[in-house]
């Protein structure tokens, strides 16, 4: 391998643990391993409303625990940029149930001075009637984004 053909490889490498960070994260329910893999202006978006890192304590605190499953990222890089987009998929396994919710993340990446980061993270969720959709605000323990500008 060339030189650029081995940081192409180290960038993606690096980001699937930053992915895999994330998953492991919120499976332990650790919220700050959560926020550290994202930008500082990072995003979540579900439930038709988008989350800054602000409302991710009080978010991740409401949401069911268990087991946060994701497959290999479809990431595509752009180098000199420092920037990328990607999909990655979900399989969430509630530990009080087992009942599950699956589906995929679209994400925006940035590298940044800690190394690649989530920029944006969205949720489809895939219906048992067929339909796909970011979700609906029916968990009344849900709580609302502090500033609905952030959508």
């Amino acid at each position: 391998m060339d030189p650029a053909q081995l940081a192409d490889l180290a960038d993606v490498i690096e980001l699937q643990q930053v992915l895999a960070r994330y998953a492991v994260g919120m499976t332990q329910d650790d919220i700050d391993a959560v926020v550290d893999v994202f930008t500082p202006d990072g995003t979540y978006s579900a439930f038709g409303a988008t989350y800054t890192l602000e409302d991710f304590p009080a978010l991740v605190a409401a949401a069911p625990k268990g087991l946060f499953l994701t497959g290999t990222p479809v990431l595509d890089l752009d180098r000199k940029r420092g920037e990328g987009t990607g999909y990655q998929t979900l399989c969430f396994v509630d530990q009080t149930t087992h009942d599950m919710r699956i589906g995929w993340y679209t994400d925006t990446y940035r590298r940044t001075d800690a190394g690649w980061r989530l920029r944006t993270r969205a949720m489809t969720f895939l219906r048992r009637s067929g339909g796909r959709d970011s979700g609906k605000p029916h968990d009344p323990r849900r709580p609302l984004p502090r500033d609905d500008a952030a959508g």
